[in-house]
């Protein structure tokens, strides 16, 4: 039996991810903005929350199948968008979308993602693929983008607004983190203790894909730089329709909090709104996406579908979203602690955990379909 096989929690894969890889890059993936008080709240909140079983109910039969956005999910998940996910193991995004299309759900694709949008299509026709665009300064380069997404048979575009700017990140700068890595005495001690992620990492350099042809890199760049050199800071709602116009399918609007924000998102058209402190590294000390959730569902009132995204950690914890109002759920770091530590059969590793997890849980709370749970298996105890 390999590590991977007895990794029973995600808890298990983050520790075969911070094993393989070399210590900025995992803390590139496991930290936060600021004090980290929000990217912990986001896992504390839900695991906070008590669950009540009902028993005598007959779950034999037990389903976790939802719509998600017009297509139908065998699990109440999407993967969701990661900046880099090749950094951590070589063709990162592509192992992800096989690992999602084998489980019959929804990959979601960076803007900074390693492989390119057609790259990623090529590998994965058969994956119900999303695509993931922040707000550019250059804003023919942001309409290249969405002509090539669409050209490459991307489903639904997923405009995140929480990147006005990049989220002080203290552990990325104590590290000195840069795209590509720079090579200090410090890294290349951390690099030479991990050969297997380095053997990996010489065969499939990193670059970001989706910007080769029109704004190449150049030198070492921290995140930072990057988003401060191409993202703009200036988009507000105006914008934001105007992009969302010229995309002929589904929308969703990543990164709300607030619940006006998300009234204007579905005056707008969103077809989803996902409730997002982007994994707590942007701005710390603002709600969790747990606690915030519950204000959005009630502004959205079922005009739109509504996702949560922070802190899902356990199958329980996608079972008390759903008791809050959400109709599904996105996972970030769980899938890349799976990629990382044996790529793609780890990325399956990760949403086998949770359709374990769902199904048992389903079971004992007496709740054989998943599209039921409401807020009545939330326990006041």
């Amino acid at each position: 039996m390999t590590a991977l096989d007895r990794a029973a929690s995600i808890a298990d894969l983050r520790r075969l991810a911070r094993r393989r890889l070399p210590r900025s890059i995992f803390e590139f993936i496991d930290g936060g903005a600021g004090d980290e008080r929000t990217l912990r709240d986001n896992a504390d909140h839900l695991a906070a929350l008590r669950l009540m079983p009902r028993v005598g109910v007959d779950v034999a039969a037990r389903s976790a199948a939802v719509d998600i956005v017009g297509r139908r999910s065998a699990l109440p998940l999407v993967l969701a968008p990661t900046g880099l996910a090749g950094l951590f193991w070589p063709g990162g995004e592509m192992a992800a979308a096989r690992a999602a299309q084998a489980a019959g759900i929804s990959f979601c694709l960076s803007t900074n993602s390693v492989a390119s949008i057609e790259e990623v299509a090529a590998a994965v026709p058969g994956v119900d693929r999303w695509f993931q665009l922040y707000f550019l300064k250059d804003e023919a380069l942001m309409d290249r983008m969405l002509a090539r997404a669409a050209a490459s048979g991307y489903r639904v575009l997923c405009l995140t607004l929480d990147l006005a700017v990049q989220g002080r990140r203290d552990r990325d700068i104590r590290n000195a983190f840069t795209v590509p890595l720079r090579p200090r005495l410090k890294t290349v001690l951390e690099v030479a203790l991990r050969p297997a992620w380095l053997a990996g990492f010489l065969r499939a350099p990193v670059r970001f894909g989706n910007f080769e042809a029109d704004a190449p890199q150049t030198g070492f760049s921290s995140m930072a730089q990057h988003v401060a050199k191409l993202c703009d800071a200036s988009a507000n709602w105006g914008t934001i329709a105007r992009v969302a116009a010229k995309w002929h399918g589904p929308v969703v609007i990543k990164g709300v909090l607030a619940p006006d924000d998300a009234r204007r998102a579905v005056d707008l058209g969103a077809a989803a709104v996902i409730v997002s402190n982007h994994g707590g590294r942007q701005l710390d000390h603002v709600p969790s996406a747990a606690a915030a959730l519950p204000g959005v569902v009630e502004a959205v009132a079922g005009r739109a579908q509504v996702l949560l995204d922070g802190g899902v950690r356990r199958g329980t914890d996608v079972i008390k979203a759903k008791a809050l109002g959400a109709d599904a759920c996105m996972i970030g770091r769980p899938f890349l602690w799976g990629l990382a530590a044996a790529g793609e059969p780890g990325v399956a590793r990760t949403l086998s955990i949770f359709a374990e997890e769902i199904a048992i849980a389903q079971a004992l709370l007496g709740r054989p379909d998943f599209a039921a749970i409401d807020r009545s298996v939330l326990s006041d105890l």
